[in-house]
């Protein structure tokens, strides 16, 4: 067992931290250029490329502008609490955001279930994380669906968006070449600018220089939220809740639960997995897909890049949090100008924002040394397939598929995951 699931499988009481009174004293000491400049570095990561991949959801759901600025609204506000309360009580970098590839994911769901239904299925996957973290079952769910099988999933349902950058190229191809152009030339000679910020604002130049933003009839005005009525299936429980609540605790919080042991930190594991709980809960009853600890946020606060003293990282969090919450407040009025968009901009850069998921997921899925392969490739294809079986679509399936598969066939390396 690894550490980040003997982690999981410790049974403790929340645990307790400094306290909020501790990180606001020391709060101003600790903000300074680097942490702030860190905490400025991760918002521009969660608010270019990942917000376009909701947007992109949205509209592939087919859902009103007040509804895609709710989702905006409650994923971001509430991110940015989750971020402000354990940073503060626990003077560590742990930040929240929502699941990137929980949004892909539910791209590809909304195709067949009503959004009313995906709202439902998102207020049960934050009561499944809830559960799973109050009972200490999640040390076991955990063992019993290997990690290879689930980033095997991660990769298969998100693989469409690297592919769809390629069709931007296609149809849009001074746009698109433009994005993917500045992305990989700012990876190659920039350590300080996001490659997906340099993706994202020189296709804007593009797009604004051959006249292909706005198109006249784009409707650009405010738009306030509109929050949605859940309704609740078996179709959307186990295609949107049973997928999206395992993305959150076996991507997300195992993510940042890695990256926090890497640098030396004791994480608090069942406060992030319960309010992590909480969060999609009243995420998904503002229409929001999920507000948890995030993993690539917190590897971002958490580096040496926001200082050499990690007892004031936090600092990065803080500031990311703040400017979280403040995106979200304003979302009613950047929808409207993202939707204005060439469909082929947000196409491009929201595929090369999935990259590094994309290469991480595969990655954790297919090192030799982690076994269970034949599983997490059975997975990746089913994934990819995007399959609909008893009207519950293809990540779930790919679950199942692979958990059976290598409970067949990749039996040493399964049965060592078993509980005795």
């Amino acid at each position: 067992m690894n550490t980040i699931e003997q982690t999981y499988s410790e049974k403790r009481l929340i645990e307790r931290g400094p306290g909020f009174a501790s990180g606001l004293r020391d709060l101003p000491k600790h903000l300074g250029i680097k942490t702030a400049s860190t905490g400025v570095v991760a918002t521009i990561f969660g608010c270019s490329g990942p917000a376009l991949i909701v947007i992109g959801a949205a509209e592939a759901g087919h859902l009103t502008n007040g509804q895609t600025v709710a989702w905006l609204f409650s994923i971001y506000v509430l991110g940015g609490l989750i971020s402000l309360l354990l940073a503060l009580y626990y003077k560590q970098p742990i930040n929240g955001a929502y699941s990137i590839p929980g949004a892909a994911l539910i791209a590809g769901s909304l195709a067949t279930i009503p959004f009313s239904e995906a709202v439902g299925a998102f207020i049960l996957a934050g009561v499944l994380v809830l559960v799973l973290g109050v009972t200490g079952l999640i040390g076991r769910v955990m063992r019993w669906l290997p990690m290879p099988i689930v980033m095997a999933m991660i990769a298969g349902a998100m693989i469409r968006f690297a592919t769809g950058t390629v069709t931007a190229l296609n149809t849009a191809p001074l746009i698109a070449g433009a994005a993917i152009l500045a992305f990989f030339v700012s990876m190659r000679v920039s350590r300080t600018i996001p490659p997906v910020l340099a993706a994202l604002v020189a296709s804007l130049i593009v797009a604004f220089a051959t006249g292909a933003v706005g198109g006249g009839a784009a409707n650009i005005a405010f738009a306030a939220p509109e929050f949605t009525m859940p309704a609740f299936s078996i179709d959307a429980f186990f295609a949107i809740a049973v997928p999206l609540a395992l993305l959150v605790i076996g991507a997300e919080n195992a993510q940042a639960t890695g990256v926090l042991l890497a640098e030396g930190y004791r994480p608090p594991v069942n406060a992030m997995t319960i309010i992590s709980g909480f969060g999609g809960i009243a995420a998904g009853a503002l229409g929001g897909h999920n507000a948890n600890v995030a993993g690539p946020m917190t590897a971002i606060c958490s580096s040496d890049q926001a200082g050499e003293n990690k007892d004031g990282r936090y600092a990065a969090t803080v500031v990311n949090g703040v400017l979280f919450a403040f995106f979200g407040l304003i979302a009613g009025a950047a929808v409207p100008i993202v939707l204005s968009l060439p469909s082929a901009l947000i196409a491009s850069v929201s595929g090369l924002a999935m990259i590094g998921v994309l290469l991480s997921a595969c990655q954790n899925a297919f090192g030799k040394s982690l076994g269970n392969q034949t599983g997490a490739f059975v997975a990746l294809a089913v994934a990819m397939s995007n399959v609909t079986l008893l009207g519950i679509s293809a990540p779930f399936w790919s679950l199942v598929a692979g958990v059976l598969i290598s409970a067949l066939v990749d039996t040493e390396k399964f049965e060592e995951k078993q509980p005795a």
